[in-house]
């Protein structure tokens, strides 16, 4: 991805949490040049990857396959600090984040408003692979049974509870606008504890046309 691209999507990222009075920290806001010399109070940020995260999926189209999140909180399993995370993100009109599960992480995924949010879920079979068994997950506390692969929607204050081991993928519903989306959850570690159903590029290759509007999580060990 071209830094003008991100730079771009950041902008209707952070208009979008704006119109939907969503409001993040104040180092949000912060350029690169602000960033100098603050990983001494800052390291929780950097360390635990919170932050602006612009993702692809080695995809090379991000309106098709891509999702915008900012991490607001996230602890760390070895520490056995702040054992918690929170996410805002935003997707588009059929774009997708593709099928995943999670060894460890349980999460709520919520629709924060907007549009309407469309998920697929599946078990993960003994040896990984996609199930044909009913999938039971709790929606705002009610247990409910859908069929694998069978999309699910969720509308504008929803939620769903997902285990580990549950295949998901999800994408705005066509015709209803882009979603605003929040994600409470264990710690997140991209690193370790997501398994892709097919394989893909979490963070993507920046080539540097500009100078960065905000920094990205990946972009911490370059700058700090």
């Amino acid at each position: 991805m071209k830094r003008s691209e991100v730079n771009k999507i950041i902008s209707g990222f952070r208009d979008f949490m704006n119109l939907h009075h969503f409001m993040l920290p104040e180092w949000a806001a912060w350029s690169p040049e602000e960033w100098k010399g603050k990983y001494s109070t800052c390291s929780e940020i950097c360390d635990n990857l919170l932050g602006w995260d612009i993702t692809d999926f080695g995809s090379g189209d991000f309106n098709k396959v891509g999702l915008c999140l900012f991490t607001i909180r996230n602890g760390n399993w070895d520490k056995k600090d702040k054992m918690y995370c929170e996410k805002i993100m935003a997707a588009g009109e059929e774009q997708e984040t593709p099928m995943h599960f999670h060894w460890n992480k349980s999460e709520d995924i919520i629709n924060r408003g907007g549009g309407n949010l469309v998920m697929e879920l599946y078990k993960a079979t003994d040896s990984d692979g996609l199930s044909q068994e009913p999938v039971e997950v709790s929606i705002d506390g009610v247990l409910t049974t859908v069929k694998a692969g069978v999309p699910l929607i969720l509308k504008p204050g929803q939620s769903i509870c997902l285990r580990p081991r549950v295949y998901h993928r999800f994408y705005g519903q066509k015709g209803h606008g882009r979603v605003l989306i929040g994600e409470v959850s264990m710690v997140n570690d991209d690193a370790n504890d997501n398994r892709f159903h097919s394989k893909i590029g979490r963070f993507p290759e920046i080539i540097e046309d500009e100078k960065p509007l905000h920094l990205l999580v990946n972009d911490y060990p370059k700058y700090l």
